[in-house]
């Protein structure tokens, strides 16, 4: 079943950014191929300009602190599975006394890696990290899979607990909020917002068999939802026909 994030502030959105981006580094990293290794750094270098924020280390473990003690308070509470509960209680202070013990900035230990920046620095150059341009990466890509991996395990060590909180701060927003069952009438929808909560972000689902997909745009009173077509040869396309599809409201 197809499902659509839309966050509403941009401390979500970099939370997305950086959960998508460290997917695709960590499949292409597993799949061994030098291309796909390839991929896999240009994509790590990726997150350090997502992740070049000062506070996001910060706002990370003030967010797992806040959700400790959200949590804590429904131990004992019988409609809650107490087996679920503190797996999700020690996923955060896994996570947590990770992300203390790591006393720099996130992703400064690959910043001070003067190789990987002149890689950096090349590949915002299309086509710039050619064998030609910079030989020393192209030596390094054939040292074979098991160096590459050893090398990759070691700059993506001091980042698996800022992953590992992104991971549970989202996976808590988005179980969080009832869904609701709507259909958008000629493949347009509107809600206005209200609440002394506003939401941070919406979960749309479809079914797979829908041959469309949502826009949204939203803010603090409204949100709107388009539905459009694609056939890769022009712009999107509105999406005529009724559209069922849940709706999550999310909010931590």
């Amino acid at each position: 079943m197809p499902s659509y994030d839309y966050p509403f502030n941009e401390r979500i959105r970099t939370l997305l950014r950086v959960e998508d981006l460290f997917a695709k580094v960590l499949h292409n990293v597993a799949a061994g191929h030098e291309y796909h290794h390839h991929c896999a750094l240009l994509t790590l270098l990726q997150i350090l300009d997502v992740v070049d924020r000062a506070e996001l280390k910060l706002d990370l473990l003030q967010e797992l602190d806040r959700q400790k003690n959200t949590l804590r308070s429904l131990v004992g509470n019988p409609a809650i599975s107490a087996d679920a509960l503190q797996e999700t209680l020690n996923d955060i202070d896994k996570a947590s006394n990770g992300l203390r013990s790591e006393t720099t900035k996130l992703g400064q230990t690959l910043r001070a890696n003067e190789w990987l920046m002149s890689i950096k620095q090349r590949a915002g150059i299309p086509g710039g990290v050619c064998e030609f341009d910079v030989p020393s990466y192209h030596y390094w890509l054939g040292l074979g899979e098991e160096r590459r991996m050893r090398d990759f395990n070691t700059w993506l060590e001091p980042l698996i607990p800022m992953q590992q909180a992104i991971i549970i701060i989202l996976r808590i927003l988005r179980g969080s909020g009832a869904t609701g069952k709507i259909v958008a009438i000629g493949g347009a929808y509107q809600q206005m917002l209200g609440g002394a909560k506003p939401a941070q972000m919406l979960k749309i689902e479809m079914s797979d068999d829908l041959k469309c997909f949502p826009e949204v745009s939203a803010n603090k009173y409204a949100i709107n939802i388009r539905f459009n077509t694609l056939d890769c040869t022009q712009k999107p396309q509105k999406f005529e026909e009724d559209v069922p599809f849940s709706l999550t409201l999310c909010n931590l």
